[in-house]
């Protein structure tokens, strides 16, 4: 029997419920999705169910633009006297802000001149910025986050929210001076994630991805935007067990391309794991101030002896930093499907879903996203990903 008259033979029999064999599908897969695991093969009847949703214009929520601060050497994590004051940088994390969050904390309070006990100013309410004062906090400073909006509110609360810990961290040509630092930092960073798996809200958990394209997946890049350079496979080259290969589906799978593989992701609620952030922070007896500072001479007259500077992107126009590169991303979320448990990326749509709690996250890629440093919402871009997809499960889902 021809595959695609099957598939269609068997979506009718299911009386239109939508549900897809998965026998090509990894024993990790299979037992998240409630079938029994076994070696891999062809889709059957009967063996495991892909759970339909949900995707139109007039399901999305919101709109966001979360601006990448890409630095080619990698994030600047340094130690500088600023108008009298020791000022240590953490910033220019490209997109793996939130994924390297920890480990770039400790990077950076490795290089704070005054120990604890003691009062420490941490500037940026973000990933890092967070992440940095909690881990402070553990180590027995008293610290003040001093930053000009909070979650949900900063930049990096519009992040897609993804373990993507290599991602835009710097150039290939950079890449070997900087490959021991990323793999202490990821390292660590890793190890804190799985510690909050598991808890109320789900701040952190796993999913699985398919990935679909027209022709091979090593014939081309991650990203889709022009005159992007080349990155350094980090993850892949350094540590690949802390983020698995990707598992090649058999012929015979439902979805409607000719390379398909399926991963195992791990996923940020950004919006539960931000208020976990915070409440953890305040209960340790942070105290936040907002404040917005326009130029190194700020650093001086906040109270702190020492300051850790997580600015991201914002380090730019604080500190005249020209050497970060925005790199733009728009997302649109969609009403939340309770118990989806898979999401979907076509590199030839250059679209991506993600199955997150507060919401389906949709993510489009732009060829002009490099160096592009607007902020402002371009809604066509999102009203066009979320047609594109559309498309995509109407040619899986039958």
């Amino acid at each position: 029997m021809d595959a695609q008259l099957g598939r269609r033979s068997l979506l009718k029999g299911l009386g239109g419920a939508g549900l897809l064999a998965s026998g090509a599908l990894s024993p990790l897969a299979r037992a998240m999705m409630g079938a029994p695991a076994q070696a891999p093969g062809p889709w059957v009847s009967g063996f495991g169910a892909l759970q339909p949703f949900s995707v139109s214009p007039d399901r999305i929520i919101a709109m966001n633009v979360c601006t990448r601060p890409f630095r080619a050497e990698g994030p600047r994590i340094a130690l500088e006297t600023l108008a009298g004051k020791p000022v240590v940088h953490n910033y220019g994390h490209g997109g793996s802000g939130w994924s390297l969050s920890w480990g770039s904390a400790a990077e950076a309070l490795g290089l704070v001149p005054q120990a604890p006990p003691g009062a420490l100013a941490v500037v940026g309410c973000g990933a890092i910025g967070l992440t940095t004062a909690l881990l402070a906090q553990r180590q027995g400073y008293a610290v003040t986050i001093y930053a000009k909006e909070r979650p949900p509110y900063v930049r990096s609360s519009y992040a897609t929210g993804v373990w993507s810990p290599d991602s835009r961290i710097a150039t290939a040509e950079h890449g070997p001076a900087f490959a021991a630092q990323w793999l202490r930092m990821a390292r660590a960073s890793h190890r804190r994630f799985q510690t909050l798996l598991g808890l109320p809200g789900h701040p952190i958990e796993y999913t699985t991805m398919f990935e679909m394209a027209e022709t091979p997946f090593s014939e081309v890049g991650a990203h889709g935007s022009r005159d992007e350079p080349a990155y350094p496979h980090y993850s892949r080259d350094l540590a690949p067990e802390l983020s698995p290969a990707p598992f090649a589906l058999a012929e015979g799978h439902p979805f409607p391309a000719p390379y398909v593989r399926e991963r195992r992701l791990m996923l940020f609620n950004i919006s539960a794991y931000s208020r976990l952030l915070l409440e953890d922070f305040e209960r340790r007896g942070g105290r936040i101030v907002t404040a917005e500072l326009s130029g190194p001479e700020d650093f001086a007259r906040l109270d702190e002896p020492a300051v850790i500077n997580c600015t991201g992107y914002g380090a730019r126009a604080l500190l005249g930093d020209e050497s970060l590169t925005p790199v733009r991303g728009q997302t649109a979320k969609l009403m939340p499907e309770p118990g989806l448990n898979y999401g979907l990326r076509s590199r030839e749509a250059k679209v991506s879903v993600y199955p997150r709690r507060d919401g389906l996250l949709v993510q489009t890629a732009g060829e002009n996203d490099f160096g592009d440093g607007s902020e402002a919402l371009r809604p066509e871009e999102s009203f066009g990903a979320v047609e594109r997809l559309s498309s995509l499960l109407s040619a899986l889902h039958g």
